[in-house]
């Protein structure tokens, strides 16, 4: 098995480059110089995401934070986007359950500025009425698109039906309807209740010393504090399936159906995660879709694309299996997915399989850190999940030490063939 090479290792983001500071307030800074690049990459969150939604209102966060860039107290949209072209560099929000997410890159010399913009976009937005009105309608736009893909609608779905009732169950983006009632004041009102620097995680890696980047968060946010910011709201506990559910969503109009169907995962913090997510590529990522892909797509052609995905968070995860199927082909296709796991869960993958995984695993570590915006998003993640900082110095050993017993025990343990969600979305079914 190729193993990573020694001075390779040693240019993995560790403890002895990695800068972590806790401001007073609660923020946690993360940085790590790169003097072979001119720019900087800024990356980070709060925990202010759709978990903090009110019932009635999902879709209230993501809503709040595509609005903190439109107007301020002290500038306005044009203006803020002006000062960012001109200098070349770039900010954006997002919203996820968990977190309002921010990002930006810029050349080293202008970091005060992005981080300027980013503390008065985070603690003094207005959110004027003409901006917010636009915003609404190409919410409500992109909201109108997704209603109409098959993919969105079966991920949705199957969402629905493996959390019930529960905020990972709901659409981060909202609906039409929910999007339609949120007024100006809803947003004033979440942003003034929910942010604050408390839990919030500032990742800097470029070509400034991690002193400095420490400074300029300080400079910034340092003074930011709130009150009334709430602690984060405990996650209801997830039971798993009693027994599969199958849906079809009819979307008249549409020539391919789209199939979500699986369970629960474990999540990221899991002992369970490792193995499950070497078996998840086995199954159905390596080379041409794994196991699932060669047999769904290349021998017996039933689907233009089938794979599978882990998707891991801190409290819960889900393991899927995605397929784009010709209508008539649906069944046949569910039925070789089912076969399919079943074997999976039945016997060891070989270790030609495994050995081929964790090469590949082990291969692209150092590619996806080749760019700044890589090594911010590693360790954005260290932070989020708690790894600890030398969890990269760590990881060939992690990988190297998944046995195939312990696949096939982690896998037994989550996936079972009976108990699964199994969603369509495509033409109506005959």
């Amino acid at each position: 098995m190729r193993l990573v090479r020694p001075e390779i290792l040693q240019t993995l983001p560790g403890p002895e480059d990695i800068t972590r500071v806790e401001l007073p307030n609660g923020i946690v800074v993360l940085a790590r110089s790169n003097f072979e690049s001119a720019s900087v990459t800024l990356s980070g969150y709060l925990p202010a995401g759709g978990l903090f939604d009110p019932p009635e209102k999902p879709g209230l966060a993501h809503f709040t934070a595509l609005g903190l860039m439109r107007g301020t107290e002290r500038h306005h949209f044009q203006h803020i986007f002006n000062r960012l072209e001109t200098v070349g560099a770039s900010l954006g929000f997002g919203a996820s359950v968990y977190n309002i997410n921010f990002g930006g890159r810029a050349l080293a010399e202008d970091l005060p500025l992005l981080l300027s913009l980013l503390a008065e976009c985070l603690r003094t937005p207005r959110f004027p009425v003409k901006q917010v009105e636009r915003l609404r309608r190409q919410i409500l736009t992109g909201l109108a698109i997704r209603d109409q893909d098959p993919a969105d609608r079966a991920e949705m779905m199957f969402d629905e039906i493996l959390f019930p009732n529960h905020p990972f169950g709901k659409p981060t983006d909202g609906t039409r309807e929910t999007i339609a009632s949120i007024t100006r004041e809803d947003l004033l009102a979440f942003h003034h209740h929910t942010f604050g620097p408390r839990g919030m995680t500032v990742v800097i890696v470029g070509a400034v010393s991690a002193s400095r980047a420490v400074e300029e968060v300080q400079r910034c946010l340092g003074d930011w504090v709130n009150p009334l910011q709430p602690s984060f709201p405990e996650i209801p506990s997830i039971p798993p399936l009693e027994q599969t559910v199958r849906r079809h969503i009819s979307l008249p109009g549409k020539v391919q159906t789209e199939l979500v169907m699986g369970t629960l995962g474990p999540s990221r913090l899991s002992p369970d995660f490792m193995p499950a997510s070497l078996g998840n590529n086995i199954l159905g990522q390596f080379g041409l879709m794994g196991r699932i892909g060669n047999v769904v797509r290349e021998q017996e052609g039933l689907a233009y694309e089938a794979s599978t995905s882990l998707n891991a968070w801190k409290d819960a995860g889900t393991w899927e299996v995605t397929a784009g199927v010709n209508p008539s082909n649906l069944q046949r296709a569910i039925d070789l997915i089912l076969a399919e796991i079943r074997r999976f869960i039945s016997e060891p993958v070989s270790w030609e399989e495994l050995r081929d995984s964790q090469s590949h695993y082990l291969g692209r570590l150092p590619l996806s850190l080749e760019s700044n915006a890589g090594v911010a998003h590693a360790i954005l993640n260290l932070e989020r999940f708690n790894l600890g900082l030398d969890y990269y110095k760590r990881y060939p050993a992690l990988v190297e030490s998944v046995t195939p017993e312990q696949i096939l025990e982690v896998s037994r343990r989550w996936l079972d063939p009976e108990r699964f969600a199994i969603v369509s979305a495509g033409p109506p079914m005959e």
